[in-house]
C-alpha cells in the first residue's frame, strides 16, 4: 500500500477527525432555532452531501447550500445570514466536541519517520482548521497542523469541490510527483471519486457516517480499511 510512495494526503472530516456527525449536528440545531423543525441526523447528512455535489461549480458552495436550507425549511433570510448563523453554532462543536480519530496521529508519526511528505488535502476552509489547532485541545495535543503536513491545501485553495479532482491535481503539482508517487486517505464516495478522477491510488477507512454508500466506496477505492490502526499494520 505504501510501498514506494512519496507523498501521502490527507482528507481531514471523517478522515482524520470525527467530525461528520458534528455538522449533522450544527445543521439541525440551525434548522431548530430558525424553524423550530426537527431534522433526522441522517436525513440531513445525505441532504447536505447531495447538494454539495450539486453546487460543486458554485464560487461558495456552502453558501448555496445555506441558500437551500433558507428555502427549505422557510427561514425567511438572507442565505448569507444563514452562513453565519450556522457557523456561529459550529463554534463550540469545532472547540470542544471535535476529536482526533484514534491513532491518527500514530500513523502520521510513522508515516514522517518513513521519510514520507505528508499533505493536508481539505474541502474545509482553513478558517476551521485554525479554530481547531488554536481552541481544540483533544486535536491540537496530539497533531500540529502546521508542523506534522509539508502542505495544507484547502476549500480557499480550489476553485471546485470534490469530487473534482483539482484538489489532489494541485498536490501533485505542489510536490512535484507523479500520480503513481502518492496515496490518498478518504473517508467519503466524493473523496474516494476525486482521488479516482485524478488518477491516484486511494484507500478508504471506516467512518460511520458513510455507511449508506459503504458498497460503491469500497468498489471504487483501491483498498478499504476499518481504522488508523490497520493502517499502521501496513507500516510496521
Amino acid at each position: 500500500m505504501f510501498q514506494g510512495k512519496k507523498l501521502i494526503c490527507f482528507d481531514l472530516d471523517g478522515t482524520l477527525i470525527d467530525s461528520v456527525g458534528i455538522w449533522n449536528q450544527v445543521d439541525a440545531t440551525l434548522i431548530q432555532q430558525l424553524s423550530n423543525i426537527e431534522v433526522d441526523l441522517n436525513a440531513i447528512q445525505q441532504q447536505r452531501d447531495l447538494q454539495l455535489k450539486i453546487f460543486r461549480q458554485s464560487a461558495d458552495p456552502y453558501l448555496e447550500y445555506c441558500a437551500y436550507l433558507n428555502e427549505l425549511y422557510g427561514f425567511d433570510l438572507g442565505k448569507e445570514e444563514v452562513k453565519t448563523r450556522r457557523y456561529a453554532i459550529s463554534r463550540h462543536f469545532l472547540d470542544h466536541v471535535v476529536e482526533l480519530k484514534p491513532q491518527a496521529e500514530l500513523l502520521i508519526q510513522a508515516l514522517k519517520h518513513q521519510g514520507m511528505q505528508l499533505a493536508l488535502t481539505t474541502t474545509t476552509s482553513v478558517y476551521n482548521i485554525q479554530r481547531y489547532q488554536d481552541n481544540n485541545q483533544n486535536i491540537n495535543q496530539k497533531i500540529s497542523f502546521n508542523d506534522d503536513f509539508d502542505s495544507m491545501l484547502t476549500r480557499e485553495n480550489v476553485e471546485n469541490i470534490k469530487p473534482h479532482p483539482e484538489m489532489y491535481l494541485k498536490a501533485l503539482q505542489h510536490f512535484d510527483v507523479q500520480a503513481e508517487d502518492c496515496l490518498i486517505i478518504e473517508d467519503s464516495l466524493i473523496g474516494v471519486e476525486a482521488a479516482n478522477n485524478a488518477g491516484i491510488d486511494v484507500v478508504a477507512i471506516y467512518d460511520q457516517y458513510s455507511t449508506h454508500e459503504i458498497e460503491e466506496i469500497k468498489a471504487k477505492a483501491d483498498y478499504f480499511v476499518e481504522d488508523f490502526a490497520a493502517l499502521l499494520s501496513f507500516i510496521k
